[in-house]
């Protein structure tokens, strides 16, 4: 019986943290309007809502060579631009201004449409 204690104890600890283990970005765009679906696999510019850049989820430390690994690893002008609902406008600016010297247009990606 005292085996049956620990299994009951071990799913009760499971159950309580199962929602901690949670993976992806957190990242909540605000809806906006039904935007055209495209075909080309662009690259994906996240901004978390503590300003920290993410380039298809992996991390860039320097702003300056967010464009220039974009060129170097993607043939598009374009690029897919997603931020939080709560980071500064001041920090899309300063991206959407760093791939505007690069030739980059950045084009937004809706996650939840409005309806």
């Amino acid at each position: 019986m005292p085996l049956v204690d620990v299994v009951l104890v071990v799913l009760i600890i499971f159950m309580l943290t199962a929602h901690v283990m949670e993976f992806g970005l957190d990242v909540r765009p605000p809806a906006v309007k039904n935007a055209p679906e495209t075909e080309e696999d662009l690259p994906i510019v996240s901004i978390t809502r503590d300003a920290k850049l993410y380039l298809n989820e992996k991390p860039v430390d320097n702003i300056n060579l967010l464009a220039s690994e974009i060129r170097s690893r993607f043939k598009t002008n374009s690029v897919f631009l997603r931020g939080d609902e709560r980071v500064q406008w001041g920090e899309v600016a300063n991206v959407m201004s760093v791939l505007r010297e690069f030739d980059l247009k950045a084009v937004t990606r809706p996650e939840e449409l409005l309806k």
